[in-house]
């Protein structure tokens, strides 16, 4: 019976060396899953935030570009004594243009003028 006491005690502590061994190497397992898990769900995180960066970009209202305005010329102010020529000018090219509505053409010289008496 002394020989069964110590045999009776030797293999539990054989089943629970044998199981602490086997946890040993599932938390191995379990600890490189969870870093590659970890590893995953940043990249994850990283691919939605430029998601969202670039819906920001698209859902941002664009301004219209603003028509390009040629610049004004700048006023010139015409000197007095111009401004008197300037208007001889006009009123020359105005009798000019009386003068020729008064003047007949070709066609009104050909036609026959009606004479004052009866005939």
């Amino acid at each position: 019976m002394k020989k069964a006491f110590p045999l009776s005690l030797l293999i539990p502590l054989a089943l629970v060396c044998s199981c602490q061994k086997q946890d040993s190497i599932a938390e191995q397992k379990l600890a490189q899953r969870k870093t590659e898990l970890d590893a995953r769900e940043m990249a994850l995180d990283e691919r939605e935030k430029a998601l969202a960066e670039r819906e920001k970009l698209i859902a941002k209202p664009r301004v219209a570009p603003l028509p390009r305005v040629a610049p004004a010329e700048p006023r010139r102010s015409v000197p007095p004594d111009l401004q008197g020529l300037i208007g001889k000018m006009q009123e020359m090219q105005r009798m000019r243009g009386l003068n020729k509505a008064t003047v007949p053409t070709t066609e009104q010289a050909a036609s026959p003028i009606p004479s004052p008496t009866p005939e």
